[in-house]
């Protein structure tokens, strides 16, 4: 029988957090294609408790530009954030699909990125706290 995903932003809320953590554990080992894909994660799980809290109907839906542009519909200026998410959106493939030329994904890319998507991330933390 399949699982349900949960509809509660407290419980997105948690595993964003522990996805943050796997991104920081990974930066921490120098693994940049794992940390790429958990930043990816997080933000992604931010994002629909943020929506969830808003009375958003769950979706599964990867890209983080469409659940921006989802958010942007409670908060406008959210989105100054669109280039960090378009980008972070690629980190999911370099973890999951294998390329020709090998991995091209640096920790800098990946402790840039995260700098970069931060302030939204503490936004939706003081919002749902």
């Amino acid at each position: 029988m399949p699982r349900e995903e949960s509809h509660y932003p407290a419980d997105w809320m948690r595993v964003a957090e522990k996805d943050w953590r796997r991104m920081r554990q990974a930066l921490d080992v120098g693994d940049a294609e794992e940390a790429g894909f958990w930043l990816q994660q997080a933000a992604e799980k931010f994002l629909k408790a943020y929506l969830l809290s808003k009375g958003w109907t769950l979706r599964r839906v990867h890209d983080l530009e469409v659940l921006l542009n989802e958010a942007m519909g409670h908060q406008g200026d959210l989105g100054r954030y669109r280039l960090a998410c378009q980008k972070i959106s690629g980190y999911y493939l370099t973890e999951r699909y294998p390329l020709m030329d090998g991995p091209s994904l640096t920790v800098e890319d990946v402790l840039g990125s995260r700098q970069d998507i931060e302030p939204l991330i503490e936004y939706i933390r003081r919002e749902l706290s």
